[in-house]
């Protein structure tokens, strides 16, 4: 058993929709998911024990043994985009992260890499490329199918001057090209190749007449699972003309910034998760601020938690990780005092520093080196953490670009502290929760008894809904499951409430309807500001008989061995709390041998798409299912909570299973 959740445990790493592969720290792929075989074009067991950087197109290699090399080396986590193959003819474009983990089985350090979700900044998945278009002095596009609209990525300022609009229909583009040219555009647009042969283009604008453009077209999808699109590549063979296009040029660029700048602060302002704010920032830094490396320092226990984009040198970083606040370097300082350091160049880094982590690998450096380090968070205010960017050579940032900084890590740092308020009370709700729910008697006699429970989505990690089961003084085991209104703080007491009371009067009260109608008498008298759903039953353990009542309830699920299942609307009256005087009734019935009765809460029955009615038909159908296939009564939970989940549920669930064995 314990070999079996080893197990569990190494596969709960690969257990993703996401492409996911776990490493040896030379590169070796030890296990991997079906999503990341087919992102590298082959079978899983093509991939198993193959170098992945032997499975990545030669262009990506350098950057693949860069990424596992920083997180096997430096033991921390970093982030990269990388271009698989993909499984057809357009390569899969992801933001992949690698992190130092254990082989829960053997103790062996690996390395895991996946791809991480970039829903929310696709675009950042193509920086590498536009980047890569600007160093070789050529434009770069992307053009979407779907809307037949041809965006400008940017490049080579020169070429984005052609465009004075970031977003182009492909019909005004057709209208600009020259009329015998038309057809070669169509097809390169169209074309279902990986990648089109370099096409030329008389293309004619407004202010300076024809270029002569070559361009090739690449088809490439954002993310594992994302949409497709086609990124062309634009290089212009018009000679002269420079000083009527100079305005022009300085206008792009100063829009491309500016876009650049607006993007970093959406897609930060929107992160909701640590990790986020961890992947806006690694992926987009260096790009803003035009700097070849950037990392980004956490404070975990007084001391540096660093993340990087494996665009920094693999030494500094893991000096940097780790250290305490009061260490001697630029870094801490920074995060200590809130103050900004922007360092031009080596000797002024040796002069400031002496004592500095960066000093040792000064020598390794081929040219100069400068840094830039920016808190997120203001002076005197908690220290949150700081960010770096690293320039491959002396750079003396402007007044201008020390403000921006200081601007955009004043949002992270507000994003960072937004997203750390919410796990905290997300954390307390759920600390609530475990109080509220009961702990299920271990050993109840001729019955197994199971329990799950998930929360809404909305709101608050918490819930009004709840279950319960114990042994009544007469030898019978009374269980119940019930919704309180709401889904906050205020509902979760509001059901210990119910539930405490529930309880109390069963101690000396024999039938459900009678319970219910005291519980139902002393909320009323309580004033209780919510009201309250609830299904309750009475076993008798030696034959199966069954009492049962409810208070404005979703139905009873009586599922058998033979694959049969009913629906049981038990008679009752009100939801508890609301009229006074309200009275209950009850019926019996026998729960048979190796039977089971499911009781839901109504987030497991309804959702966006699904009527109570046919939940209910879901529900039963699944539970005769596993009840015939032998399952025990946990089993049958999971199925029924795990079909819940699936169909978007926005609501609480609970379910209890209670099968006679």
């Amino acid at each position: 058993m314990g070999s079996e959740r080893r197990m569990d445990a190494s596969g709960e790493l690969l257990r993703r929709a996401t492409p996911s592969a776990l490493l040896t720290l030379d590169g070796a792929i030890r296990s991997l998911n079906a999503a990341m075989a087919r992102t590298l074009g082959r079978s899983v067991e093509q991939c198993v024990g193959r170098g992945l950087v032997d499975l990545m197109p030669i262009s990506q290699r350098t950057a693949v043994e860069s990424l596992v090399a920083h997180a096997a080396t430096t033991k921390t986590i970093v982030m990269r985009v990388l271009e698989f193959p993909g499984p057809g003819a357009a390569s899969v474009v992801c933001l992949v992260e690698a992190r130092p983990v254990n082989d829960p089985v053997g103790g062996e350090p690996l390395v895991w890499v996946h791809s991480l979700d970039a829903g929310n900044d696709r675009g950042g998945l193509l920086i590498p490329f536009r980047l890569a278009a600007e160093a070789a002095n050529l434009g770069l596009c992307m053009y979407s199918p779907q809307e037949h609209e041809l965006e400008w990525l940017g490049g080579a300022p020169a070429l984005a001057a052609l465009f004075q609009e970031a977003s182009i229909s492909l019909s005004e583009v057709v209208r600009r090209v020259h009329p015998d040219d038309r057809g070669a555009l169509r097809q390169l647009v169209t074309s279902t190749a990986a990648r089109s042969p370099w096409i030329r283009l008389r293309f004619l604008t407004e202010h300076d007449g024809c270029h002569h453009l070559v361009c090739q077209a690449r088809r490439i999808i954002l993310g594992s699972g994302g949409p497709e699109r086609v990124l062309g590549v634009i290089r212009d063979d018009t000679k002269g003309e420079a000083r009527r296009r100079g305005a022009l040029v300085a206008l792009s660029a100063e829009r491309q910034r500016a876009d650049e700048i607006a993007a970093f602060s959406s897609a930060v302002m929107a992160a909701v998760t640590e990790q986020e704010v961890r992947q806006v920032v690694l992926t987009r830094l260096a790009a803003t601020f035009g700097g070849t490396g950037a990392a980004l320092a956490f404070i975990t226990h007084g001391r540096l938690r660093v993340s990087s984009d494996a665009g920094i040198p693999m030494p500094p970083v893991a000096a940097m990780h780790g250290l305490p606040l009061d260490a001697p370097s630029a870094l801490p300082y920074v995060i200590r005092t809130g103050e900004p350091q922007f360092i031009p160049s080596q000797e002024e880094y040796i002069r400031r520093w002496p004592h500095g982590v960066m000093l040792p690998y000064f020598d390794q450096l081929d040219s100069g080196y400068a840094i830039s380090i920016t808190s997120l968070s203001p002076i005197c205010d908690q220290p949150l953490g700081a960010w770096l960017v690293t320039y491959d050579s002396e750079h003396h940032a402007s007044p201008d670009e020390r403000a921006l900084m200081g601007t955009l890590a004043d949002l992270a740092g507000q994003a960072l502290k937004r997203v750390r308020l919410q796990e905290a009370r997300v954390e307390l709700a759920t600390a609530l929760q475990q109080t509220m729910l009961p702990t299920l008697p271990e050993h109840l006699p001729g019955l197994e008894v199971a329990a799950r429970y998930r929360p809404s989505r909305d709101g608050l990690d918490i819930g009004g809904d709840w279950y319960d089961a114990f042994v009544m003084p007469d030898g019978a085991i009374a269980l119940e499951i019930g919704d309180t209104q709401g889904h906050d703080v205020d509902a979760a007491a509001a059901m210990g409430q119910v539930r405490a009371s529930i309880r109390a009067i069963a101690a000396h009260e024999p039938d459900p309807a009678t319970v219910l109608t005291r519980t139902n008498e002393l909320l009323v008298t309580m004033d209780a500001a919510r009201f309250s759903s609830c299904t309750m039953l009475h076993i008798d353990p030696d034959d199966g008989q069954v009492t049962g009542a409810s208070a404005g309830h979703v139905p009873l699920l009586y599922a058998r061995d033979d694959g049969s299942h009913s629906i049981r609307e038990l008679p009752g009256g009100p939801v508890l709390g609301v009229l006074p005087d309200a009275d209950y009734s009850e019926e019996t019935f026998t729960l048979d041998k190796d039977a089971a009765l499911v009781m839901v809460t109504d987030g497991v029955v309804e959702g966006p798409a699904l009527t109570l009615d046919a939940g209910l038909e879901r529900a039963g159908t699944l539970a005769a299912q596993a009840v015939h296939d032998g399952l025990n009564a946990e089993e049958t939970a999971d199925r029924i909570l795990d079909a819940a989940v699936a169909v978007d549920h926005l609501d609480d669930v609970a379910v209890l299973v209670i099968r006679r064995i």
